[in-house]
């Protein structure tokens, strides 16, 4: 089973990159965040013509997310959209789905503009509050998979000018504490257990051409609970897909499993 996720920074932006893509790498399951569409304005048709099924927690302008599956694998059950918490919240930024056997959760963790601003604030309660839906509605001894852009560079390894970075809402101590409590719960990342290397990322700003001059970060994760790390087998980060014209800021990352 191939493992996917990708931010796309706008689905409408983004189609047709996501098309050539499936094409090409043939996932069996892929997550999408940042659709910036609501339900109606996602491509299902296009995608289903591809092979796929797919289930939405859309939302106009900002946030949106996805979960594909190749259609012959069978449909994606158990589908629950938002962290159900009773929080007055209308950010579209979580969706779980199960697939023989595996329980997906698709995450957009806030980005958190400044360490001084309200987004901030958000998004560290936001990073609570997943730590609260995990321990209610799971449990590390279950198969399940966390993709998606989080929004945290865990180490120094996972950024390429680490001093330039260590005072953002991406390398923040708070947010690398939140991290590890992810961790705690009994999560794995599954890339950095296949491949220890520097010089891996996953993000790159549109500005100040970060990605020419090689100034990325990893901030894209797919975790996973202790019963699947064993059938993780392969790792990559597709860096050409940030390439060519009006790419995503993110490239995919790919979790091979046997």
């Amino acid at each position: 089973m191939r493992i996917a996720t990708w931010n796309v920074n706008s689905i409408k932006a983004r189609s047709e990159r996501l098309l050539r893509w499936l094409e090409k790498h043939e996932p069996d399951v892929l997550c999408l965040q940042e659709l910036k569409a609501e339900d109606s304005g996602f491509p299902l048709a296009q995608v289903q013509a591809a092979g796929y099924s797919a289930v939405l927690y859309g939302q106009k302008t900002y946030n949106g997310v996805a979960i594909l599956s190749r259609e012959a694998l069978g449909p994606l059950s158990n589908v629950r959209a938002g962290l159900g918490d009773n929080v007055d919240d209308p950010q579209a930024r979580l969706l779980s789905a199960e697939l023989h056997g595996l329980t997906f959760l698709c995450c957009y963790v806030p980005n958190g503009g400044e360490p001084t601003s309200e987004k901030f604030a958000y998004k560290l309660k936001w990073l609570e509050r997943l730590v609260a839906y995990l321990e209610k509605h799971h449990a590390a001894r279950e198969k399940l998979v966390l993709c998606g852009d989080l929004n945290i560079a865990p180490a120094d390894i996972d950024v390429a000018r680490p001093d330039e970075w260590k005072d953002t809402v991406l390398c923040h101590p708070l947010v690398r504490e939140a991290f590890d409590t992810l961790i705690a719960f009994g999560l794995i990342d599954s890339f950095r257990a296949l491949r220890a290397e520097p010089g891996l990322y996953s993000f790159w700003d549109y500005r100040m051409l970060s990605f020419p001059k090689g100034n990325g970060l990893r901030i894209d994760h797919v975790l996973v609970t202790a019963d699947v790390l064993p059938r993780c087998k392969r790792a990559q980060i597709d860096r050409d897909e940030r390439k060519g014209k009006l790419p995503s800021d993110h490239a995919p990352v790919i979790i091979d499993l046997d």
